[in-house]
């Protein structure tokens, strides 16, 4: 039997990672006790600060024990936090030290979603891969350069270090820690019993691509606008570096700084948004929405929308074309 702390963090937490994972490795816990006359997990809420009440409009959870209570743990769950990341890691610095020297006695470390951050301060993320919500992946990467953050991963796992995407993917993570530990088959009937979508890999496929611009170089300013506001068009980086008085080199340094991406990569990301806007219309042939991204090779499209996306450009308008959410009502 395994033992399991969900950890409860100071701060505005997320209780549906925290319940959410409490019920589901329950149920896996009694499932595989059917079959084997033992439980599989045996799992604790664990608290940091003593119970307050809760405020209008907020839930409560309620630790089974303290940090301090906990001497021999097999499995860490840090969940989301939602405040700002540097607050929330200088309000937990005995969450952070609890988990280092359990990590340390053997303990697998897991994070849901941008629970990441907190575990990112252990330092025990530092040099290896990790997920967290999409659209936090860039300020994750920001705050610790020594994290491998992959944006587009669902969930990584590392040397006994496990992290997943956003959102509901914690779900996800779950059934992966009931395969891990319990095996396949219970994974499978855990993901039937809660319809959870089993093996997905990606979270690509929800990303927004809405610009990185957040950032005081007017000149990249100016060359994203470009960019953005001529999607169809062909145009070459020694055009740009010309037109905004510039050699190549110090235009690609200075744009890669700014946005943390190449003129390039920026470029393919701007036309596959687009890309993927038209298909969800399906207004238009995939053939079409090529086209007006500025792609004339129907495979080099393909390739690098599969590369942003996750799935083909076929795949993805089909899933997602409004047409077919029309028909439904």
């Amino acid at each position: 039997m395994k033992h399991v702390s969900i950890l409860i963090p100071q701060g505005d937490v997320s209780v549906v990672n925290i319940m959410g994972s409490f019920q589901i490795l329950g149920a896996a816990s009694g499932q595989y006790q059917q079959q084997s006359r033992k439980p599989l997990f045996e799992i604790d809420l664990v608290g940091f600060a003593p119970v307050t009440s809760s405020k209008p409009g907020t839930a409560q959870v309620i630790p089974t024990k303290l940090w301090s209570e906990i001497l021999v743990t097999d499995l860490i769950i840090i969940p989301a936090v939602h405040n700002d990341p540097s607050l929330v890691i200088q309000e937990n610095q005995e969450l952070i030290q609890f988990v280092k020297e359990q990590y340390k006695n053997g303990a697998v470390v897991s994070s849901l979603c941008i629970g990441a951050y907190l575990l990112a301060a252990t330092g025990l993320l530092n040099g290896r891969n990790c997920s967290i919500h999409w659209q936090h992946a860039p300020y994750l990467q920001k705050m610790f350069p020594q994290v491998q953050v992959k944006g587009e991963r669902l969930i990584t796992d590392q040397q006994g270090i496990i992290t997943s995407g956003g959102a509901y993917a914690f779900t996800n993570l779950v059934v992966y820690l009931i395969e891990k530990y319990g095996g396949r088959d219970l994974a499978v009937l855990i993901s039937k019993l809660f319809m959870i979508d089993i093996d997905r890999k990606y979270q690509s496929i929800y990303q927004l691509f809405a610009g990185q611009k957040e950032h005081q170089d007017e000149t990249v300013l100016q060359v994203q606008e470009y960019i953005e506001n001529n999607i169809g068009d062909k145009f070459t980086i020694d055009q740009l570096a010309v037109d905004h008085n510039l050699v190549r080199r110090t235009l690609e340094r200075r744009f890669r700084q700014a946005t943390g991406n190449s003129i390039i990569e920026y470029t393919q990301k701007v036309r596959m948004e687009a890309a993927k806007m038209n298909l969800e219309k399906g207004r238009k042939t995939v053939s079409e929405v090529m086209y007006d991204c500025g792609y004339t090779d129907s495979k080099a499209f393909r390739d690098v929308f599969k590369k942003c996306v996750g799935l083909s450009p076929l795949e993805y308008r089909k899933k997602y074309m409004m047409e077919g959410v029309n028909k439904i009502h």
